[in-house]
């Protein structure tokens, strides 16, 4: 009778549950394993794997034809974790291991060693979602991932020999002890005390990590742009733990959790990156950076010159929050909620606008190096600032700087009126306010309204541009905790949005 035990196959940041069945024909002259089930390569090769690790763990590989079959049989399955069940189902199968209701996981070295495979921490979520009741086997590598999931019979075991042992009851093992998720840090290592000057900047960057909006800095090389840019991570609020259970998950599945501390993402990417690295894709459809940075800082310096398809592209994630890749076997719908922060100079040279440097570019190289930011994608960008260079007074200023631990205590008090504000709703801060809520939220007084108009009038605003300063004006009375958006609210945000108008 065959041998029957459950396993998963994790597709994007999608968990489906299979079935591995192993059946031995004895009387076959052909002594070989053969898998069948829609298995990618590393499923495929897997039987070379099972055999050496079965070989040299003092198991004798059962004489005869193995069939694997991996259920349903019309799902792709891939990765490496289907090792451990195969090698556990063909053991059951030829009578050498008891007949247990288990689900393992697991990719297996030659020498019987359960090594850690990508996507436990997003698998053992879903396990515990659907109330699974059997026993779970995990490599005992990826224990830390392990602990932060309670409500399973969970055990995590370093070789081969050790699960026959547990499941024969030869040897008793402890199960994995629930210690929770972990606290999302701060990042410490950059400050803004060590940034002189930037008043403006600084305080635009602060609005930005309070209501999580989305930034453009524009300035002459130099100028401290990328320096502020590295320090948007020390102001900003800690993760709830919603927020760090959906980083935790993509980190898991595409196997980035190798550092035992737990931040707030920042991703950089550089900016030769196709539009597979920051938006996802391959045959695969993996993650882009775009997904990465999900719930964090999406850092994209040199902003024009990045090709013009990547920066088309992001049109989708800012303003839904969601990418979905698209490939001939598959479409899956990835998260990619993160706060955009660009950095550009204002023309070839960098010193189109600067009273002490000489430009040496034509009118028509400044146009179009300012067009390859398209229109459509400006609109989606709630700021937009100059970043001037620093005088030399300032430079050498015995005044100290605001450190980033003042800033981020502002910038968590903001958030936690947004929090207490939106309590009940799909999203927690003022940039994610739908244009549906935006009135029930957002009233302004006849003067506030007044220059809203004026501001519409003189820079031909878009919907979304009015939409963006409401917004921000929102954020900004949130940091003056006010209740009431006032006239200086609105004033502020007008200047922010209308930058790339001037």
């Amino acid at each position: 009778m065959p041998a029957k035990l459950s396993s998963v196959t994790v597709v994007g940041l999608n968990v489906t549950p299979i079935e591995v069945e192993v059946d031995i024909d004895r009387k076959s002259i052909i002594h070989d394993v053969d898998i069948v089930g829609l298995g990618d390569t590393a499923v495929k090769e897997s039987k070379k794997r099972v055999k050496s690790a079965l070989r040299n763990s003092g198991f004798k590989f059962p004489q005869g034809k193995v069939v694997v079959n991996l259920a349903p049989a019309d799902l792709k399955k891939e990765g490496s974790l289907l090792d451990l069940p195969i090698a556990v189902g063909i053991l059951q199968a030829s009578g050498v291991l008891q007949r247990a209701d288990i689900l393992a996981l697991g990719e297996l070295s030659l020498d019987g060693k359960i090594r850690s495979v990508r996507g436990i921490l997003t698998t053992l979520l879903f396990l515990s979602e659907i109330h699974y009741e059997g026993i779970v086997v995990v490599p005992e590598e990826n224990l830390r991932e392990a602990q932060m999931v309670d409500g399973l019979k969970l055990y995590a075991f370093a070789e081969l020999k050790e699960v026959v042992e547990f499941i024969n009851g030869v040897v008793k093992y402890e199960p994995v002890s629930f210690r929770g998720i972990p606290p999302a840090e701060y990042e410490s290592e950059l400050d803004f005390a060590d940034v002189k000057g930037q008043a403006v900047a600084k305080r635009a960057l602060e609005i930005a990590a309070a209501g999580f909006h989305n930034v453009l800095m524009r300035g002459s090389p130099g100028s401290g742009k990328t320096m502020l840019a590295r320090r948007i991570p020390s102001i900003m609020p800690p993760m709830t733990d919603d927020e760090t259970i959906e980083v935790l998950k993509i980190y898991s599945t595409v196997g980035m959790m190798n550092s035992n501390r737990i931040f707030r993402p920042f991703r950089s990417p550089h900016h030769t990156a196709s539009s597979v690295a920051i938006i996802g894709g391959g045959n695969d459809a993996k993650p882009g950076e775009v997904t990465l940075a999900h719930n964090g800082v999406l850092f994209l310096d040199e902003f024009p010159e990045f090709r013009r398809d990547v920066i088309e592209a992001l049109r989708q994630p800012l303003e839904e929050g969601t990418v979905t890749v698209a490939r001939a076997k598959m479409t899956i719908t990835y998260p990619a909620r993160f706060m955009l922060v660009a950095a550009m100079n204002p023309c070839p040279c960098g010193n189109y606008g600067d009273p002490k440097a000489v430009c040496s570019c034509t009118p028509y190289d400044i146009i179009r190096y300012n067009k390859k930011i398209s229109g459509p994608v400006l609109d989606r960008i709630d700021i937009i600032i100059q970043v001037q260079k620093m005088e030399f007074d300032e430079y050498f200023s015995k005044q100290a700087s605001e450190s980033s631990n003042e800033i981020r205590n502002r910038v968590i008090a903001a958030r936690e009126i947004q929090y207490r504000r939106y309590a009940g709703y799909n999203f927690s801060t003022n940039s994610k306010l739908s244009s549906k809520l935006l009135r029930h939220f957002i009233q302004l007084d006849d003067r506030s309204e007044d220059i809203l108009k004026l501001a519409t009038m003189k820079f031909n605003l878009s919907n979304r541009s009015i939409d963006k300063i409401l917004r921000l004006s929102r954020t900004i009375a949130d940091l003056d905790k006010s209740d009431r958006i006032k006239l200086n609210h609105v004033a502020e945000a007008i200047q922010y949005k209308t930058q790339d108008h001037l």
